[in-house]
This record gives C-alpha cells, structure tokens and sequence, in this order.
C-alpha cells in the first residue's frame, strides 16, 4: 500500500467504524424499500392508486415503482456534486433528509377514493423524491467510509459495508412483510397495513440522521478542502474528464441488476409457477439472503487479499455460467435443490462480488471528483440494468409464457455477464494505490 499524503492524522479503526456504520444506515432504507415497496406497488397500489381495469391498474403501479430507479442518476448528479464541494456528510444527511420525509408522505397519500387523481399524481411526485435521494446513496456512503479507510489494508472489506445494507435490508423487508402480513387479513393490509412499512421506514432514516449528524466527514475530503482543491461543478467535471471510465464501470454493476432480477424477482415468480409455495419460495429467498452476507463478508476479504477484479470476475464467470442451469434445478421441484440454486445464483454471485463493489467503483476515480464518479457509474448502470431487464423480461413473458421463458431471459442477462467480463478485464486494478490524489 503506497502511503497517504494528506495532511492530518490518520484515522483510528474506532473512526472508521464509526463512519462505516453511519455509511449503512441509508443503505438498508433503501434496500428495504427496494423490496417492501415492489411487492406493494404489484399487490397494493394498482387497486388503491389507479382507476383502471385490474391489469392495466398493476402495471400502472409497477411503473410508479420503476420510476423512482430510473430517476436515481438525477440525484446522483445533484448529490454527487453537493458531496464533492459540500462533503460527502453533508450529501447523505441532506439525502436521508429528503428519503424520510417521501417515505413518510408515500406512507400518508391518500387513495384514489378519497382525493381522485391527485392520489397518483401525488404517488408520483414522492417516488420521485425517493428515487432522487436513493441516487445519492450508494456513491456517497461507499466513498465516505472508503476515504476514511485509505490508510487501511482492509479498505475493501471497509467498503463493503454498505454493500452488507443488501442482504440486511432484504432479510429486514422479508421479515416485516411476514411478520404485518400474519397481524391483518388480507382486507385490513390493503386497506391501511401496507402503511406501516412506509412509517418504519420513515422513523429508521430518523436514527440514521442522528447518527450520520454526529459523525466527522471523511478524511480525505477534509484534507482536499483544507488545501482549497475543492471544484466548482465536480459532477459536470467527471463526465468531460472520464466518461469512458464511468460507462466501463457501470456496465458491471448492469450484470449484478441482471443477476438480481433473474434469481430474485423472476426466479421467486417462476419457482411458485412450477410448484412451489409462496411461502417456500420466500423462505428459500430468506436463506439466500443470509448467504449472500456471509459470501460478501468473504468476497471483501479476498478482494484486500487478491484484487478487486479476481473477485468480480469469479463472480461474473460463475453467474455466465450458471443463469440457465439455476432453472433447472428449480425444475426438479425439489426443495433443497431449489435453495442450492439461490444460494448460488443470487447468494454467491451477487454476495461474493458485491465484496468488492464499493471499493471497485470509488478507488477509480480521483478525491476532487470521486463522489460524483462512483455515483454516476453506479446509478446509470439502474436505468439500462435495473430498469431495462425487467421490461425486456416482460416483453419476452407475454410473447413465450413463463414456463419457457427462463431460456430467453437467461440468455438476456448472459449477455450483460459477458459486457462485465470485458469491462472487468479493460479496467485496471486499484488494490492498494493511493486514494488521496
């Protein structure tokens, strides 16, 4: 590890968990939201929010739902500029700010009974205000506890603590689904239950404020305003200055977005399809989960101990190669088999290779403008991964039926595994290389 020159001293571990714990609170939000509100938006909202005939209602609701992802590279921008001349602090609570209080007023918006068409309109507006805050959170928190980390030989496993927000945040919406669900019938939980996810969600960014409100900024970014580096448009800057680098990064976040919507979203649909239970097919989404902490736990250690792109790679190669056998396992209807296949294609490929993503994305790009890289990269990757999959998906469901299409899909994000692979290998390695220009 070559050394800091920043000025000031370096860090303790006591400081750099303090930041990293900080750094997570924002995550598991919106990895909790990520889950809670798509299952609400395909089960709730299409009957609450639209006036419109059943299919056309669940599709409206989906879309309200799929615009607060596709707005995440706005707040990216705004906020990758306020962390880059304001600090990266200062973006998160202004973040987690603006996160609560959409939260809360999704939670609170009346329905289409009782206001008429202002209910959607509203529902629009605050899922925008939410996607634009989610767009801030990745790329700031990662570049905030690795910053604080640079000195650290285990900066990856530092970084991956906002990727432990995924496992954490989907095990904490699971959970709460099942647990509400048992409390109500299913009238009482259309009717006003759904809420509650919103207002949890609303009093957990509350304790996150407060944590992130007394915690110092990152060192890095300290020593660059102390020496009056600061830029006037960082955001605007990186993209004149490094725009290939920001494409070539993001194309490898697309493949964990493919990987998360085949074995996640499609892959807990198809396994009901074939069999399965809802609650089995939770219950292996469950056990998943769970793996998916321990593999990035490990993934993040190997990536100090080898490389950053070692892991990336493995866990590109394996997912290339197991998209289509996962289904087939699901296929044997065999309970135990049907869990190796999650384990592996959602928990291992996802799990292991987000080890090393917080560290990939910010150690690419310079201090004066590290926020705004790290944001953009990863968020643009939301709207032609995250957003675009799953249309295409859709498309490819309607025209062949669910029982065939895993081989059209699986193929669909085969595709994006191999742009990885080729974006991983053109990228240079950043283990150990000095983060404070």
């Amino acid at each position: 590890m070559q050394a800091i020159n920043a000025s000031g001293p370096v860090p303790t571990t006591k400081q750099i968990t303090k930041v990293a714990i900080a750094s997570i609170v924002g995550s598991v939000i919106e990895q909790y939201d990520f889950l809670v509100t798509g299952i609400i938006a395909a089960t709730v909202w299409g009957g609450i929010f639209f006036k419109l005939h059943a299919l056309a209602a669940v599709a409206a609701a989906i879309g309200v739902y799929g615009i607060g992802i596709m707005i995440r590279p706005v707040g990216a921008y705004i906020f990758g500029n306020i962390a880059d001349r304001a600090g990266r602090k200062n973006a998160l609570v202004y973040a987690l700010v603006l996160m609560g209080v959409s939260t809360l007023l999704i939670g609170l918006t009346p329905t289409y009974a009782t206001i008429g068409i202002a209910a959607p309109i509203l529902l629009i507006v605050f899922r925008l205000a939410q996607g634009i805050s989610f767009g801030a959170e990745f790329g700031t928190a990662s570049t905030w506890v690795i910053e604080q980390a640079a000195n650290s030989k285990y900066r990856a496993f530092w970084g991956a603590w906002v990727g432990f927000a995924i496992p954490i945040g989907l095990l904490l919406g699971f959970g709460s689904v099942i647990f509400v669900k048992s409390l109500m019938s299913e009238a009482d939980f259309i009717a006003y239950g759904w809420r509650i996810f919103f207002f949890i969600g609303f009093a957990v960014a509350i304790v996150g404020l407060v944590i992130r409100l007394r915690t110092e900024d990152s060192y890095l970014f300290e020593s660059l305003r102390s020496e009056r580096k600061v830029l006037d448009y960082p955001a605007a800057r990186v993209w004149r200055e490094m725009p290939l680098r920001i494409l070539r990064t993001s194309v490898v976040n697309a493949m964990f977005s493919g990987a998360f919507f085949l074995c996640f979203v499609f892959g807990t649909s198809y396994m009901k399809v074939v069999g399965f239970t809802a609650g089995q097919a939770e219950g292996i989404g469950l056990i998943a989960a769970a793996a998916m902490l321990m593999f990035m736990i490990i993934g993040a250690f190997l990536a100090d101990r080898l490389s950053r792109r070692t892991v990336l790679l493995t866990s590109a190669i394996v997912f290339l190669i197991f998209a289509i056998p996962y289904f087939y396992l699901i296929n044997t209807h065999e309970l135990v088999l049907a869990a190796i296949a999650e384990i592996i294609g959602f928990g291992f490929v996802f799990g292991f290779g987000y080890g090393a993503i917080p560290a990939f994305y910010t150690e690419n790009f310079p201090t004066r403008y590290r926020d705004s890289g790290a944001s953009a990269g990863y968020q643009i990757s939301q709207v032609y991964g995250g957003g675009l999959i799953p249309i295409l998906a859709g498309l490819i469901l309607h025209s062949v039926g669910i029982k065939h299409a895993f081989i059209y899909i699986g193929l669909l994000v085969m595709a994006y595994a191999l742009m990885a692979i080729v974006a991983i290998l053109s990228t240079h390695e950043t283990k150990g290389i000095d983060l404070s220009d």
